[in-house]
């Protein structure tokens, strides 16, 4: 069974749109290096209904193991300490299950 994970942020009102962009830079490329990760996507969040969070990461991963290395691999590390832990102001996470073809039109 695979695992969705999804994790949510609000921001601090001093965060930039710049410092938005290079923190997407940053998971974008750090996604690169972890092979664990089937799937990702990550970006401010489309606004297209009311509320909600800032920005959005999604992924997808085969297992809780490789939940784990994703979460912590150094370079997740390195990303959190350059911008999320600065940047955030309310974080929530939920780790969802996946069964074949869950994605399938």
């Amino acid at each position: 069974m695979s695992i969705l994970h999804i994790a949510s942020f609000r921001w601090k009102p001093e965060v930039a749109e710049i410092d938005i962009a290079r923190l997407t830079d940053a998971l974008n490329e750090m996604r690169a290096g972890i092979p664990e990760i089937r799937s990702y996507v990550v970006g401010p969040n489309l606004h297209l209904r009311a509320g909600g969070a800032d920005y959005g990461v999604a992924a997808i991963l085969d297992d809780g193991a490789g939940l784990d290395t994703y979460l912590d691999h150094v370079d997740h590390k390195a990303v959190y300490e350059k911008y999320l832990g600065w940047m955030i102001a309310e974080r929530s996470a939920v780790q969802l299950p996946i069964s074949a073809g869950a994605f399938d039109a």
